[in-house]
């Protein structure tokens, strides 16, 4: 009875993943119309698919942009004005700040076209259109092919197919694997690379909360910025001048001051990184008890440092803002990716999804002979994995959180490109990065990272995964790691940006035959862990990644009940969902909506993450909130059940008609595990109520002239 009972649950249980899960995907939107249009209607969507991706007239995906490369943005005005994160933002908002002129601290508003700054490197992306090339792209590939073959013919296939594509001389495509590279597809771009910063708020405002509320809800934070897109005056992509106007864009969203209601129909469009929802369970049960736990350890470290001296020193601070930023962000989500997968009993589901495909596979001869030893092989080979991964988390984390080895890092390239055709451009690069790592260097901050991170690099991990020169310097130092990073600090001269720079080009004649003590050890440090550690497991994470490729066409023959959507990749993307609440734990209900009233319930004077500008305290004191208030109160950011993750970052939430009415920005704190398993019971994204963004816009900032250009709407008064 017992066995026969755990068959049914097992087959109730896929009945729920393959059928429940309404608000899970990040789809392509050129298939929208075929595989989601009927759904998406049915939760409340109002448009067309059409609407949403059209390449014969303008459509919501042009009004949507790739952000750096890293975040989302969206065109919100006919002159291309662009929004976006704050955190998307940051790096340009740091890079124009200074004591005098703090942007960070103060927040920016250009009061017209003239004022608005150029950025530097920074550009935006527009999708063209998207084609299916798969067959082309895999012509001439076979199963008895190893990794590297296989990926050699395709890579030959692509350029060939990149440079017969029809498009004009301003666009370029790439193309992107999907289904684990079971399926590619095309995209034709254009890159405006003229993009200037229009407006900030200060980081009270759009980084109100900072690390403790990162990745929670209840939020309260304004995270947003403006920037405007420039063209050269036939409108085409145009490096940065003084002559270039503002783009004209061929869609640009209208706003809508309605906002939302519970079960309210939204769609995230944007970009999102990366994602691994069809993983086998023994790389799930590794992330939990492994990766995630080392490189949370590491982060603790790395932070607990770097905050001490940001608290202590205002320049420090402005240096290492966004570093710190970046460092915590990741390390808050692993903490909540473990809280979630343990609280939905990832494993377990993973388990029984394998069990029920092992049940079809067994049943169909075709299916056992092609897959009837998957999974184990799978299992098997992440028993080897798992060491090595360790490893390699070990190593990624400590040697990226200490700048001297950044710094030897460009010195190593110099030092491999010499005598090849390259070394003049490798030279210039390497100056470049160096420039720009030491305007945000500290070589105190440094010593002590290398004296704290080092120390957990050369204790947690086995003897043989070490380089003998690190065994030399923990003899010298009498194993006393703040005495090992001061005798280090004092046999290098990288530290020291003056006497780099000032004589660059003497500096790359001497360093470049690797005698310092940086790069002697950085040199080391990569040799030992090349030899020990990657070579292997590279050999182990080929054969992985082939197998996850033939479990994922598999997972796709097997469960014909199921319409599977790609992981994320970096590519366009629709998600859609409802607003809804979420209970996180036992006897704690969440609301969808924010409000002022909560900023100001979290209000600590001069406090590093809660303080609150005196105008918006007189603001609220006075409900002076404008057109965007509601019912007295002034919404702040809101929940829904979108799938998103990293590079969604800046999205545009809309309504049932295509209308912007949030900002997404982040995900709730016990569903950060949605890259590998998605639970709507838990999963929300997190998104800045678009009210609130024009309120500080508007009342706060006094830049009227930027709502001028928006298009406002009543949609819900239809």
């Amino acid at each position: 009875m017992i066995k026969y009972l755990k068959h049914i649950l097992v087959g109730f249980f896929v009945l729920i993943i393959t059928i429940a899960k309404a608000d899970e995907g990040m789809w392509l939107p050129q298939l929208l119309a075929k595989l989601n249009e009927k759904q998406m209607k049915s939760m409340g969507m109002k448009i067309s698919a059409a609407d949403i991706y059209n390449i014969n007239k303008g459509s919501l995906k042009d009004a949507i942009v790739s952000f750096g490369g890293f975040c989302t943005g969206e065109v919100i005005s006919s002159k291309g004005l662009v929004l976006t994160n704050h955190h998307c933002g940051f790096d340009a908002i740091q890079n124009h700040s200074t004591l005098d002129n703090n942007y960070i601290r103060d927040g920016f508003w250009a009061r017209n076209n003239g004022e608005e700054i150029p950025n530097k490197g920074l550009f935006v992306t527009f999708i063209v259109r998207i084609d299916d090339v798969s067959r082309k792209v895999l012509i001439g590939v076979t199963g008895s092919m190893s990794e590297s073959e296989r990926q050699s013919v395709i890579d030959k296939n692509i350029a060939a197919l990149r440079k017969e594509t029809k498009q004009e001389s301003y666009q370029d495509n790439f193309v992107r694997a999907f289904f684990e590279g079971n399926q590619y597809f095309l995209f034709v771009t254009e890159t405006y690379k003229d993009v200037r910063l229009v407006g900030a708020p200060p980081s009270s405002i759009g980084n109100f909360g900072k690390d403790t509320d990162n990745w929670m809800w209840p939020r309260h934070t304004g995270d947003f910025s403006m920037f405007r897109i420039y063209a050269g005056k036939d409108n085409k992509p145009a490096d940065y001048s003084p002559d270039n106007v503002p783009y004209k864009p061929k869609k640009s969203l209208s706003i809508s001051l309605d906002g939302v209601a519970e079960k309210d129909f939204t769609m995230v469009f944007g970009f999102p990184g990366r994602t691994m929802e069809y993983l086998h369970s023994a790389a799930v049960d590794q992330t939990v008890r492994v990766n995630d736990p080392v490189k949370i350890a590491i982060r603790d470290k790395a932070l607990a440092v770097i905050d001490a001296y940001m608290r202590k020193d205002e320049t420090i601070k402005i240096q290492y803002a966004s570093k710190y930023a970046g460092i915590s962000n990741a390390w808050k989500k692993w903490q909540g990716e473990i809280l979630g997968l343990t609280k939905t009993n990832a494993v377990e589901k993973k388990k029984a999804y394998e069990a029920e495909f092992q049940k079809r596979v067994n049943t169909n001869p075709i299916w056992k002979s092609h897959y009837g030893n998957l999974l184990s092989d799978i299992e098997i080979m992440y028993k080897e994995l798992e060491p090595l991964g360790r490893s390699r988390d070990y190593f990624n984390e400590v040697i990226s959180k200490i700048e001297i080895f950044k710094i030897a890092a460009q010195f190593n390239n110099i030092i491999n490109a010499k005598g090849k055709s390259n070394y003049d451009v490798t030279v210039a690069r390497a100056k470049e990065r160096l420039e720009d790592t030491y305007n945000e260097y500290n070589a105190e901050v440094d010593e002590k990272l290398f004296a704290v991170l080092m120390e957990m690099f050369y204790n947690d991990q086995p003897n043989e995964k070490l380089p003998n020169e690190l065994d030399i310097m923990y003899k010298e130092g009498d194993g006393n790691f703040s005495v090992i990073a001061r005798n280090f600090f004092q046999s290098t001269e990288l530290d020291n940006s003056e006497k780099i720079m000032t004589s660059f080009d003497k500096k790359v004649t001497q360093l470049s035959e690797g005698n310092d003590k940086a790069i002697e050890l950085f040199r080391s440090l990569l040799s030992n862990y090349s030899e020990r550690v990657s070579q292997k497991l590279n050999k182990v994470q080929d054969e992985i990644d082939k197998l996850q490729r033939t479990y994922m066409q598999a997972q796709m023959d097997v469960f014909k009940e199921k319409t599977f959507y790609p992981d994320a990749n970096s590519t366009m993307r629709v998600t859609y969902g409802n607003v809804k609440g979420y209970t996180p734990r036992d006897a704690v209900k969440y609301d969808i909506h924010t409000y002022l009233d909560g900023v100001m319930e979290k209000y600590k004077p001069g406090d590093y993450e809660f303080d609150v500008p005196e105008k918006i305290r007189t603001l609220y004191q006075k409900k002076d909130y404008g057109q965007y208030g509601q019912n007295g109160k002034m919404p702040v950011c809101f929940i829904a059940m979108n799938h998103t993750t990293g590079g969604n970052s800046g999205s545009p939430a809309l309504d049932a008609y295509g209308n912007l009415v949030g900002l997404n920005f982040d995900r709730a704190w016990e569903g950060t595990m949605s890259d590998i398993n998605y639970d709507p019971s838990i999963c929300r994204n997190i998104m800045v109520d678009i009210r609130y963004v024009l309120f500080i816009v508007d009342k706060y900032a006094g830049a009227d002239h930027l709502i001028k250009e928006m298009n406002l709407v009543h949609p819900k008064k239809k």
